[in-house]
């Protein structure tokens, strides 16, 4: 054999081999990075999950990266690009992402016996708001733009029952679900829109005092918080991902997550935001 063609074909197949492995590496890597939503304070979120970590590292056999992405967008391009392998969305940010990456939905957050929960309108004590109709002309709070109960559910919400378009009143992002509550009660902000299940954890925390903040609307309900993975990854690698989280019982692990358990959920249950995103417009 020609000696120039011996190592141009040794070169191949090395090539060859490297990029198999690479691919074997990356659909059962030795890590899995699981990304959290940022809805809250980040720092608080990884303290909060550390035993959930810690569960899934001995289910797994395998090290967990806790992931708190600066906002959702960056979560959303993280999942895109491969730089995680797990990632608890939102509802609409999970459509979001599906939209560019190649991700799957197992699994939503479980209360009552129910995936469904609620978003809710706030408004502080001496705003002059009673219902949502006093929202008009007025400052108004969301959290992210790709939340769902903190932006799509409160602003779709508001159009439907009370004919209140974003151009109706002044909108407001700062974020995080914590941040709107907070706003609204220090009267920064006249109302705002934020998870039900946070607000009321919030309550319970007494970080938000009903003294201050009411409550003035609650939402139909909606889809809950799906985990997804990469569709890339390894079939058997899949299963037991599913499995861990479907037998997840643990008060300790499930009461940061605001749920009681997990259950099993599939890309059309997802079909109701993407409908909602419609109506206000945001395809």
């Amino acid at each position: 054999m020609n000696k120039n063609f011996q190592i141009i074909f040794f070169t191949i197949a090395t090539l060859i081999s490297a990029s198999t492995i690479f691919a074997a590496d990356k659909s059962n890597p030795d890590v899995l990075r699981i990304a959290i939503l940022p809805d809250e304070n980040a720092s608080e979120l990884i303290k909060q999950n550390k035993k959930l970590q810690l569960y899934l590292e001995d289910r797994l056999d395998k090290k967990i990266e806790l992931v708190v992405t600066t906002d959702y967008s960056s979560m959303i391009e993280a999942m895109r690009f491969g730089r995680l392998e797990l990632a608890y969305f939102g509802a609409l940010s999970y459509v979001m992402a599906k939209q560019k990456a190649e991700i799957e939905s197992f699994a939503a957050q479980m209360k009552k016996g129910s995936i469904m929960y609620h978003g809710v309108i706030i408004a502080n004590n001496e705003s002059g708001i009673d219902t949502i109709s006093d929202i008009k002309g007025k400052h108004m709070s969301y959290g992210d733009p790709a939340s769902t109960s903190s932006h799509l559910i409160p602003r779709a919400h508001l159009l439907t029952n009370a004919n209140l378009d974003i151009d109706d009143y002044i909108p407001h992002y700062l974020g995080a679900h914590d941040a709107v509550a907070m706003n609204v009660q220090n009267g920064n902000s006249d109302a705002g829109g934020l998870s039900k299940k946070i607000f009321e954890h919030l309550v319970e925390r007494e970080l938000v005092s009903l003294d201050k903040v009411k409550v003035i609307a609650v939402s139909d309900p909606f889809p809950n918080y799906p985990w997804t993975m990469q569709s890339s990854l390894n079939p058997e690698l899949k299963e037991k991902i599913k499995t861990a989280f479907y037998e997840l019982d643990d008060p300790e692990i499930t009461i940061p997550l605001k749920a009681d358990g997990f259950l099993p959920v599939t890309d059309a249950d997802y079909d109701i935001v993407r409908d909602t995103r419609t109506l206000l417009g945001m395809d």
